[in-house]
């Protein structure tokens, strides 16, 4: 039998996400972005189209490594202006019942008591339909914006990331007890006292003497994603994440690293299908396979190598102005996204940078109904991934369009669901929950 497709949309709290300057094209919503409409319209379609969830991308810090400037990043609203998009969870919440939100955290930015609050509160609003997509920074901007001449090493970034999720397991999972909450009104007592622990904690990176100031969200531990594919990322990921967010343009490579994630879960004691793997897929759909590869075309005439090639710059660290278009991305080291020219396979400078301008860094499917799923249905046979992240062109006629098209497609297959699972995020993506139990590591910080 085959595997259910699981469906994420993949956007960010901004103009342009990854396909640079589309957000001129004459349909084109996304630079709406401000508005609660925009948001709420989106919810409620992919909600239509029972997609899992909405993947929140984010960065903190501008795109000013090409060039040594901010310029093409702000002349192609490449990711900058660029909301917080914690905030926008609440809106579509709102509107929705089943629709979850994976949202992008990143952990040099906010101490961890802070954030721990955040999540929880969130996870009490949305009634346990979020994740966390945790990060470890990459943009020396965001670094300065915090005081920091730069970012710390690749993997020093991993081992500060290692301590923070000791702190907020603790805050989320020890602090207080599951019936520290009496709601009693006769005696005038809201929380047991005896039952409310405060959580001690004396690291390397990260100090705390406090109590967790929210009682326990339905999920207690959001969802966990993770999006790191480097050596360090690979066993980060196989010891904490849920679900891993890995991108490439091959089946090959994306079934090599799908296996190696799933070979390190087991290292672990976790099990291999206590991860949900998503690969990313661009989609542009239309009736006939003919239609699709005109509007592929129309949508082509908008698009900004100025914007990718800074959107590039900023991932490698490296100032790719001063790098000849017809450079193999390979011959590009970093300390940044160690993984992101790598999984591009043997492309030049310039062809990648076309290949991101529309759809991102993301394998495109363009065709009809049929062609498309035929395409998904591919790479879940051959990569062993459990769905995709969506990544968008135009806003939000591509999610229309899959909705309309694509979705009745993939139920006639039975490789998709006819309605929603009952429960939090956790429940509909594993069938258990709503909390995190052992092997993992979340779950060995449980008083009871």
């Amino acid at each position: 039998m085959a595997k259910e497709i699981l469906l994420n949309a993949f956007h960010m709290n901004c103009v342009g996400h990854q396909s640079c300057g589309l957000w001129r094209h004459p349909r084109d919503r996304s630079s709406e972005y401000t508005s609660m409409k925009y948001w709420q319209d989106l919810a409620k379609t992919l909600e239509q189209g029972l997609f899992d969830g909405i993947f929140l991308a984010d960065v903190t810090g501008v795109y000013d490594v090409y060039n040594n400037s901010p310029d093409a990043a702000l002349r192609s609203a490449s990711q900058v202006p660029a909301n917080d998009p914690f905030t926008i969870v609440p809106v579509m919440a709102a509107v929705t019942e089943n629709l979850a939100f994976g949202v992008t955290g990143s952990i040099p930015y906010e101490p961890p008591y802070a954030f721990a609050r955040r999540i929880s509160s969130l996870d009490h609003l949305t009634n346990g339909r979020l994740a966390w997509n945790i990060v470890t920074g990459y943009l020396d901007s965001a670094a300065r914006g915090v005081g920091k001449k730069s970012q710390m090493t690749h993997d020093v970034r991993y081992d500060i990331a290692a301590e923070y999720m000791e702190v907020v397991y603790q805050l989320w999972e020890k602090s207080w007890q599951d019936d520290a909450v009496l709601r009693d009104r006769e005696r005038g007592i809201f929380a047991n006292p005896e039952k409310v622990h405060m959580i001690s904690h004396d690291g390397e990176y990260f100090k705390l003497d406090a109590i967790h100031l929210c009682e326990p969200s339905p999920q207690r531990t959001p969802v966990l994603f993770q999006a790191g594919t480097s050596a360090k990322g690979q066993n980060f990921a196989a010891r904490h994440a849920e679900c891993i967010f890995i991108g490439s343009t091959s089946t090959q490579a994306c079934a090599k690293t799908v296996k190696g994630l799933r070979k390190q879960a087991l290292e672990h004691g976790r099990r291999g299908d206590d991860l949900k793997i998503f690969g990313m897929m661009s989609v542009i759909v239309a009736e006939t396979d003919e239609a699709a590869e005109a509007k592929r075309q129309d949508y082509i005439k908008y698009a900004s190598l100025e914007g990718a090639l800074a959107l590039m710059s900023g991932w490698s660290g490296i100032d790719l102005s001063g790098f000849d278009l017809h450079a193999l991305t390979g011959e590009v080291k970093t300390e940044a996204i160690q993984s992101a020219m790598n999984s591009v396979g043997s492309k030049t400078v310039g062809e990648w940078a076309e290949f991101l301008a529309l759809g991102g860094a993301a394998p495109l499917a363009v065709g009809s109904p049929k062609a498309v799923v035929d395409i998904l249905q591919h790479w879940m046979d051959e990569t062993d991934i459990d769905g995709f992240n969506l990544a968008y062109t135009v806003m939000p006629e591509c999610i229309d369009d899959f909705v309309e098209l694509v979705v009745p497609e993939l139920q006639s297959r039975g490789v998709y669901k006819t309605e929603y699972k009952e429960g939090t995020m956790r429940h509909k993506l594993f069938g258990r929950g709503p909390r995190l139990n052992s092997p993992h590591p979340a779950a060995d910080y449980r008083l009871n």
